[in-house]
């Protein structure tokens, strides 16, 4: 899904590609998608390779897959704006990062949501915190037809939206909400991925928002701080306290939307000061 908007003031346009999570869809992102739209930036929600369709069609990707999807549709996004901002939500932001990493020169600035290295929030049971393990696992052959089954409270304080949610994942409906579980050998990529990136934080350079839940029930604040703790780069770190782990489409998201659309044009406005003082500089 793409939504074009007008320049910024000051004669600069921005992008912000936004990214989904694992098994999960655009309508993730929608929201945001539109009240960024409605701050003066072109957005797009990328669909990530193997995603919303069948089990099967998710088993057979792997994250350089996904990470795949993220470079061409950024590409497609810096052919019209001045400015790429690239911010996704869980593992989303996990591959935001990884962008960032990989091309430093193409990124101003990133939004990381709920992001998620490790799977350790207060609803995943004890089994499910030993899922760093699954790259043995997938190795060895190990639970490839097995999976974790998403469960309350779906990522979502919100009771209303967690009802619609859980409803239309339970029914098969993965076009609009995702899969219900998190199949075995796609965790095992989705780690493979987290650990890459761990490794390499030190390289991102991009100045970065990072909004996370104090409730998040699927990945803790642990995740946030790591980020803080291991870039180069300036980090902006937002606790909410009203939410669960799916920031972008729970109680304040529209909070989201504002943090994020001004820290974005703080950063464009900073490129431009800078750019009008080396401007001056040559001409003095």
């Amino acid at each position: 899904m793409s939504i074009v908007s007008e320049p910024l003031s000051g004669g600069d346009s921005a992008g912000v590609l936004l990214i989904h999570g694992l098994t999960g869809t655009p309508n993730e992102m929608r929201y945001v998608a539109k009240g960024l739209t409605r701050a003066g930036f072109t957005t797009h929600c990328v669909q990530l390779a193997g995603h919303c369709g069948t089990e099967a069609d998710l088993l057979n990707t792997g994250w350089r897959d996904w990470f795949a999807s993220v470079e061409e549709a950024a590409d497609k996004l810096l052919a019209e704006v001045d400015h790429l901002f690239v911010a996704g939500l869980s593992m989303g932001s996990v591959l935001s990062i990884k962008y960032a990493i990989e091309h430093p020169d193409k990124v101003s600035g990133l939004g990381l949501y709920g992001t998620t290295f490790f799977y350790d929030g207060w609803s995943i049971p004890a089994v499910g915190r030993l899922s760093f393990l699954l790259p043995i696992f997938d190795r060895l052959g190990i639970g490839r037809k097995k999976a974790f089954i998403e469960t309350f409270p779906y990522g979502l304080k919100n009771e209303r939206l967690r009802r619609s949610v859980s409803e239309k994942m339970l029914s098969g409906d993965s076009e609009a909400a995702g899969l219900p579980g998190n199949p075995w050998p796609s965790l095992a990529e989705f780690y493979r991925l987290s650990h890459d990136v761990q490794r390499n934080l030190h390289r991102v350079t991009a100045p970065a928002l990072a909004m996370h839940a104090r409730e998040d029930d699927v990945a803790s604040l642990r995740n946030a701080q790591l980020i803080q703790r291991k870039t180069s780069a300036p980090v902006e770190t937002v606790v909410l306290t009203d939410s669960y782990h799916m920031i972008t489409v729970d109680q304040e998201k529209e909070q989201v939307v504002a943090r994020s659309a001004d820290f974005f044009k703080r950063v464009v406005a900073n490129k431009q000061a800078q750019r009008e003082r080396k401007v001056r500089q040559m001409a003095g």
